[in-house]
């Protein structure tokens, strides 16, 4: 019988090195011989990509309502572990993926403000107990977030997405959000300090990586 594989997801606001960290710790599970799917929330299959498209897309023709925003992300969820998350583990294979519902908590519950009983409702109801195995939130000070993103924006000649252009007070509630969700489940929720030297930082992944490959 085939053991159920593991699930790794990558957190943190606009900015701190989630897309580049996220495929350094592919290549390192990948060096070990270890079957990965890699993906992304919202995303990851194409009506699931087709609900990010509605979530990010920037015009102001029509607001988003919040509540309509939420229900839009758990929508994503529940067609991506249907599809691709929940099948992968079944095989075996590690999951790992950009943003998972602790995105949801910071981003609707701390950037939006909504109530976060409501969030944990779709929770219990979307994921029916499947959590992560390991989460890798990667953490810096928002002012220094921000400029790292504005200068990829630049060097790539990209322009920011819906969520991207929300001010500096919404980045801080969701930075505060992420890091009140780490205190309240550490053992799963791993705080890394994104402001350092990239290789200072992949040393710390790799001791978190190494940690559960081995559990």
């Amino acid at each position: 019988m085939t053991s159920r594989g593991r699930f790794i997801t990558l957190e943190g606001g606009e900015g701190v090195g989630k897309s580049t960290n996220l495929a350094w710790v592919c290549d390192w599970l990948e060096s070990r011989d270890i079957d990965i799917v890699r993906t992304r929330e919202p995303g990851g299959t194409p009506r699931a990509e087709a609900i990010r498209e509605l979530l990010l897309d920037p015009s102001s023709s029509e607001p988003l309502d919040d509540d309509a925003e939420l229900l839009l992300v758990f929508a994503a969820r529940a067609q991506h572990l249907s599809q691709v998350i929940r099948p992968a583990l079944a095989r075996g294979a590690w999951v790992v993926c950009d943003r998972f519902t602790d995105a949801t908590f910071a981003y609707q519950g701390g950037g939006r403000g909504l109530n976060t009983a409501r969030i944990a409702s779709l929770e219990s109801l979307v994921q029916r107990g499947l959590t992560p195995d390991l989460t890798l939130l990667l953490d810096m000070p928002v002012e220094e977030a921000q400029a790292r993103l504005e200068g990829r924006l630049s060097e790539q000649g990209g322009q920011r997405d819906r969520f991207e252009q929300e001010r500096s007070a919404f980045f801080e509630r969701v930075r505060e959000a992420y890091l009140a969700r780490a205190t309240q489940d550490s053992s799963r929720i791993r705080v890394v300090d994104a402001s350092r030297a990239l290789s200072e930082v992949r040393s710390e992944l790799e001791k978190h990586l190494d940690r559960l490959l081995n559990s």
